[in-house]
């Protein structure tokens, strides 16, 4: 990676680590984890944009946390959900026509409008009241999409599925063509990625170190009848998935970055990480087992490659992935 270094006045390699901050906003201190860039010639710290705005970005996260105020994904979360736009929703609220655009945008909702929209968030009645009550501030259009939107909720409502199963169901959705070995192997690389960049597992269920690598117990009797050949699950919808839109955008990469390889590949590189090894030791190739690989092994071993290459965001798993394939074929 190369940055420009103000005190060498030229384009250098520079090092990121990752340090404790702390900024006062509104005369409270908001202390976070963020990161700092290094000239690797002078060792002075230089500037880098994508750092800068990483910084930018888990400040406010912080900050919304300590003054218990609702994510901005939260709010993206309510247009989605409720299928209304920003100006709509803001007119329904009695708010200023550009409030939820400027919230959407980056801006902080105060307190007493955070909680209306968390409150939105997870009660669909308090939302169709308002919806019902308000409808004369809104288009006759808008109106419609969104009750609509709202009746669906109710309908689907009671049927929601496990961050496993949902995850199982986007990846089957999103790929042409992908083999039970294969699945395993991205919900397995799902999982530590998660935990690597959001600090919380997307799965509750535990993943097994098997002869072939890791598995999902449930989900391997479920699609087993296929052996190797690709899963065909007809009549799948987005509907009903539950899964947040940073969980949907790092499934996305795990297949970008991931599924262009074949199941076997994927085996073999699960093989060569330290969380499936230490789970199978005193095992000989082959032998089978139903050894749990402990979420604090998925945990360090992520963490650590997270921070090996430097990772800012998803996109940055690429780099991981090109580098053990080399490693397992050059």
């Amino acid at each position: 990676m190369k940055g420009f270094c103000e005190n060498c006045r030229d384009m250098v390699d520079y090092s990121v680590k990752t340090v404790n901050k702390e900024k006062t906003i509104k005369g409270k201190t908001i202390r976070y984890v963020g990161k700092e860039a290094y000239c690797e010639e002078c060792k002075e710290e230089i500037f880098v944009a994508e750092i800068r705005d990483y910084n930018l970005m888990q400040l406010d996260a912080a900050y919304r946390e300590a003054e218990d105020l609702i994510k901005l994904t939260d709010i993206e979360r309510i247009l989605e959900r409720y299928d209304i736009g920003k100006r709509p929703l803001s007119m329904l609220l009695g708010w200023g026509e550009g409030t939820l655009t400027r919230y959407v945008d980056g801006d902080t909702p105060s307190k007493p409008y955070s909680d209306i929209l968390k409150r939105i968030l997870v009660d669909k009645a308090y939302y169709r009241d308002l919806l019902e009550q308000n409808k004369e501030r809104i288009s006759e259009v808008a109106y419609r999409k969104s009750m609509t939107a709202t009746e669906k909720i109710s309908e689907t409502e009671g049927n929601e599925i496990s961050k496993l199963e949902s995850a199982v169901k986007y990846l089957l959705m999103q790929t042409s063509e992908i083999t039970p070995l294969a699945l395993q192997k991205l919900l397995y690389f799902a999982q530590g990625f998660k935990k690597a960049f959001a600090d919380t597992f997307m799965f509750e269920e535990d993943c097994e170190a098997w002869a072939h690598g890791p598995v999902y117990r449930d989900v391997y009797h479920k699609y087993r009848e296929y052996g190797y050949n690709p899963i065909e699950e007809g009549h799948l919808s987005y509907e009903n998935i539950n899964l947040s839109d940073d969980e949907k955008e790092l499934l996305d990469h795990i297949i970008l970055y991931f599924g262009c390889y074949s199941g076997k590949i994927l085996e073999n590189m699960t093989h060569s990480e330290e969380p499936w090894r230490v789970a199978r030791r005193g095992l000989v190739d082959g032998e089978r087992s139903e050894r749990v690989i402990e979420k604090q092994d998925i945990d360090a071993y992520f963490k650590n490659v997270k921070e090996k290459y430097k990772m800012l965001n998803f996109t940055d798993i690429k780099d991981y992935t090109k580098d053990l394939f080399s490693k397992l074929y050059a």
